[in-house]
Formats: C-alpha cells, structure tokens, sequence
C-alpha cells in the first residue's frame, strides 16, 4: 500500500466528491482557500503537523512546498494512505510529485461518467445526444445546458489551469490549437502542419500537448509497433477524452447539426475510444491500446493488446451493418492470424459472424471485453 494517494482527472470529473466519500474521517482542506494556502507556504512544516493522523489535500499544487515537507513526514511513518492529494492541474501536480514524491505516491485516475454510470439517469439519449453533451457529471447532477456549461469550462480550464504553466503565455493562441485540435479529433496528428497553422513552433506544440494529455483533455493513442512485413506509420492518433468539449469548439450545439457535420463519423470514434479507456481505466486493466494502419490505408481503429493475443477492433458511425464494415478486419485477420476481431456500430443490433467477428451496439460497450 501506498503512504500517499493522488487522485487524477479532469477539472469538473468528480474528484473532490470521490475522495470525500471514500474518506469520511479524514480532514477535508482546500488549498484554493486564500488563508489556508497563506498558512500553508508561510508554515509548511506547522501547517502539516495540524494532521498527524493524514488529511485530505484538495489543490496542493497551489502550495509547492507542502510536497518536501510531506516527503519527511510520510518517510517517517509507515501507516499506508495517510494523505490523500487532488488538485484541477494534473500537470502542476505530477511535476511536484514527480520532484518530491516518487515512489511513494499511488494513482487512481477519475474520468467523467461512463456510458454505464450514466444509464443510472434513464435518459433517452441516441449516440448524437452523448456527442454533444459528454458525460461530465454537473452537466447531469444540475441539469446544466452543455451550451452554456461547456465554454465556461473551456474559458476556467484555459485562463485558471493553462495561466499557472510558464511556458504558455498568449492565451488566445492557444484557445486557437485546442479549436484546431477538436478539428483533428480521431486522425493522425501532424505537429509540422498543427505548428504552421497555430502560428507556433513545433516545439512549442508539443509542449503545449503534453498539458492537455497530463489533464486528461485529450488522448494520444500510439500507432501499432508490429508491421507484420508491412510499412506502417508512426504518428499517432489524437483523441477527446470527452466529445462535447470537442463539440463545443466546433460549434457543435445541436442533433441537427451534428448528423450532417462531416466531423460527425471522428466524433463518433472518439466516444467509442474514450468509453473503452474509462472502462479499462475502471476495472483496473493494464491493457495497452494503439491504431494500425498502413501506407495503403487499410487501418485498424484500435487493437488492443491482450498479451496473448491482439484483438482488432473497427468503430464505424453508420447505423446500419454492411460488407464493406468488415473489409479491414477480415485483411488484417489474414495478416496477422488472429482469430477475432470485433465491430462497434451505431446500430442496435448485436451479432456473432461466423469469420470470428463479434459486432456490438454502441450502448452496449459497457459489455465489451
């Protein structure tokens, strides 16, 4: 057992209600308190010593200094789980606990709902309607309208989360790469022509990425290291963790407008591919996940690798079941010599197809193994 145990996630995903469920009888403190956190840099070391049993310590990285003290104080001590840290800047939180606390600090990562945690609301929502509005939990806690509720949330995350990182300085810029972003939503990420268009180097890119992906705003997903005698590519494959901020950034706001959108079928793939994280995140898998595709084109949406196999998976936006569905799958089974492979449609109906492919619904990927 941990000493230590940082809870992760996106701003709004439920974090602080987690931790003060789970541990009811630990002090609650948040560091977003102006006084607290005035006690807390002025008097670490005092601060600290108000909790010789633990505590729970909500926005830590807002007070650097507390992560050296609490280094000390969980080295002389062997009780497991004594603090608990969170904080709505992942990046600011891993870089101070990377410095002072490696190798004492255990990882849970919070997601927004799931598609099965949400069914609890009995909504009747299509695949569209989850597009758009995401799975955030005040969206559904408070029945906030996602037009409204999302851009203030893109607005709080840009000016309160990105402002706190020295390396971004022209705010409206980057507003500008995460619009561009959500325009790139389940394709491969060129960095040379994201840098053109952004106006920024691709250094500066590639910075300005790993804070979205540390904060759990997008995810890259690697293409396959197996090429099978074939030649593959190399970049990988951008993703929203949740598609209604990518949504919003597109100006996304209604069914209408997303059914006729041409972004509609990589909007579609990225809730497919951001359900399958939650849940593997969920029940503890250590499965690894990646694309393949080759210089022809023929590309496996996900293949996720089951260490004694590696199961493809192909997402497709369309509602009814055709051939032409199967067409990658059924070459890279050939390929490779695996046995199955799996179809997740926006269709209703489950079936077993005798080559050893398996399609599922998009609402049942709760059942997905």
């Amino acid at each position: 057992m941990f000493k230590v145990v940082a809870i992760t996630g996106p701003r709004q995903s439920g974090k602080t209600t987690l931790v003060k469920v789970a541990f009811p009888n630990k002090p609650y403190i948040t560091l977003e308190n102006p006084d607290t956190r005035r006690f807390s840099i002025d008097d670490p070391r005092g601060f600290l010593l108000q909790f010789p049993e633990g505590a729970i310590l909500d926005e830590i990285q807002r007070s650097p200094l507390l992560f050296s003290y609490l280094q000390e104080i969980v080295d002389n001590n062997t009780m497991p789980g004594q603090f608990v840290l969170t904080g709505s800047n992942n990046f600011l939180l891993n870089e101070q606990i990377n410095q002072s606390l490696a190798g004492r600090v255990g990882f849970l990562n919070l997601f927004p709902f799931s598609l099965a945690e949400i069914k609890a609301y009995d909504l009747p929502y299509s695949e569209n309607d989850y597009i758009i509005n995401g799975f955030y939990p005040p969206v559904y806690d408070q029945n906030i309208s996602i037009k409204e509720w999302m851009p203030s949330y893109i607005r709080t995350y840009i000016e309160r989360d990105v402002r706190q990182i020295k390396n971004v300085t022209d705010l409206l810029v980057f507003e500008k790469f995460m619009r561009l972003l959500a325009g790139r939503a389940a394709q491969e990420l060129n960095y040379t022509s994201l840098a053109v268009e952004v106006g920024v180097d691709v250094k500066t890119i590639q910075s300005w990425l790993s804070i979205l992906v540390s904060n759990f705003i997008v995810y890259l997903l690697p293409p396959f290291y197996k090429n099978y005698n074939k030649t593959v590519v190399k970049r990988p494959k951008l993703f929203f963790y949740d598609t209604s901020l990518a949504c919003s950034l597109l100006g996304i706001h209604k069914v209408e407008h997303l059914q006729s959108h041409p972004l509609r079928g990589p909007l579609f793939e990225c809730l497919v591919v951001s359900e399958i994280i939650k849940q593997k995140n969920n029940s503890g898998s250590t499965e690894s996940l990646y694309f393949w595709r080759d210089k022809t084109g023929r590309e496996i949406d996900l293949v996720i690798d089951k260490t004694t196999s590696f199961i493809p998976l192909e997402i497709k936006s369309g509602k009814t079941i055709h051939d032409d569905f199967f067409k990658n799958l059924r070459y890279w089974l050939k390929l490779t010599g695996e046995k199955q492979g799996k179809l997740i449609y926006a269709g209703a109906e489950n079936q077993k197809r005798s080559e050893g492919i398996e399609v599922i619904s998009w609402g049942e990927i709760s059942l997905f193994d």
